[in-house]
């Protein structure tokens, strides 16, 4: 039977990143049929870190998507340095791995087709929920329209759905931009995450598959305009200011022939629920890239939303219980972590904070490890 032009008995999911895979895989799992609506054939490069905490181990375990046959690259330390150069080192007490979202986007793709889960490439145009209904309908820009009692919201940090939902961050410009492409270095430790403080910005950089590595950095449109308007003048008169940066990129072999970039990226509260859509990942909250665990939570909310959608899908819960307790749910995980996250990131706005920050945790390695696991959470399942 075909999809459109009735009313689809199971969980539409707009957006194939993390979450959006991993909640299908989970609800797949359970015995439902979902459907993913996703703009762009898999596989294809995203802006984001490429560290994942090893919190998420069980969970992908679970789903039958077990990182390790990708080769990822194992990370137990962490460095960070500030526009000067001066560093503070940490271990990570749970650690984590680098993998690049090109591969493991697809390999969650290729697992979730394995298990019955039908995808939809195409452009969401709007989304409207029928209360004497009780469901969703779903446009798609081509004009098709999909009909379910269950939508998640699971398309990332930003999307014109957001103006079009009337969320309220959507309307408040951001200033910050995101830049994000793979290079080789060779003698870069592959055990080690790093971040690299500069002027209104800082770079990451760790190891993923084989022998390359993840760099990517967020900054603002007004570094941009005065580094002279293109990325690789942003680069060289401005992050390449750290002597750790500047050694960075002169050294490594860029593996793009253009990097990714995002505009508009928004640290703004976000609400889980808005009008009876779930949302998850960074369309429920995005932390700052500073803490590094954006990827574990756009799990981590997945693994929240589906135990709860499915007793909604069998009739054990009503929709208002649905939606109360998955915002519980998600601000209990989340909250905390994402209010620690805009501190963190403010400690690091400006060159001289910055360098005060660096050196006082310098000799208090204590308060470091407290500071990342409160922006990181347990094993989960």
């Amino acid at each position: 039977m075909s999809l459109f032009g009735s009313i689809f008995p199971g969980t539409l999911i707009l957006g194939g990143g993390l979450a959006g895979l991993a909640a299908a895989l989970d609800l797949a799992g359970r015995g439902h049929r979902v459907v993913v609506v996703e703009r762009r054939r898999y596989p294809f490069h995203r802006v984001c870190g490429e560290y994942v905490s090893n919190e998420v181990l069980p969970y992908l375990r679970r789903l039958g998507a077990d990182p390790a046959t990708l080769g990822p690259a194992a990370i137990r330390q962490f460095r960070l340095s500030s526009p000067a150069g001066r560093t503070l080192a940490s271990p990570l007490d749970l650690g984590g791995f680098g993998v690049s979202r090109y591969l493991l986007d697809d390999f969650l793709y290729q697992r979730a087709v394995a298990q019955g889960v039908e995808f939809v490439f195409a452009t969401v145009a709007d989304v409207a929920f029928d209360p004497a209904a009780d469901r969703h309908t779903v446009r798609l820009a081509d004009g098709r329209q999909l009909t379910a009692r269950l939508v998640l919201g699971t398309y990332g940090k930003r999307s014109a759905l957001d103006r079009q939902l009337g969320r309220a961050f959507f309307g408040q410009r951001s200033p910050y931009l995101g830049v994000k492409y793979h290079l080789r270095l060779p003698g870069f430790a592959r055990d080690v995450i790093e971040l690299h403080n500069f002027r209104d910005g800082y770079a990451g950089i760790s190891a993923i598959e084989e022998d390359k590595l993840c760099f990517c950095y967020l900054t603002t449109r007004a570094n941009l305009k005065a580094g002279g308007g293109t990325i690789a003048a942003l680069e060289g008169e401005v992050l390449a200011r750290n002597p750790r940066l500047a050694t960075i990129l002169s050294a490594a072999e860029q593996l793009y022939a253009q990097p990714e970039v995002i505009n508009e990226i928004s640290f703004a509260p976000k609400q889980p629920v808005e009008q009876h859509l779930l949302m998850v990942g960074d369309a429920a909250g995005l932390i700052t890239p500073l803490c590094g665990n954006g990827m574990a939570m756009a799990l981590h909310g997945a693994a929240l939303a589906v135990p709860l959608a499915s007793r909604f899908l069998r009739g054990e819960l009503a929709r208002p219980a649905l939606e109360a307790a998955y915002a519980h749910a998600w601000q209990r995980q989340f909250g905390a972590r994402l209010r620690v996250g805009r501190a963190v990131q403010r400690l690091f706005g400006g060159p001289v904070l910055s360098e005060l920050v660096v050196g006082g945790l310098r000799h208090w390695p204590a308060a470091v490890r407290t500071l990342m696991r409160q922006t990181h959470g347990a094993e989960f399942s």
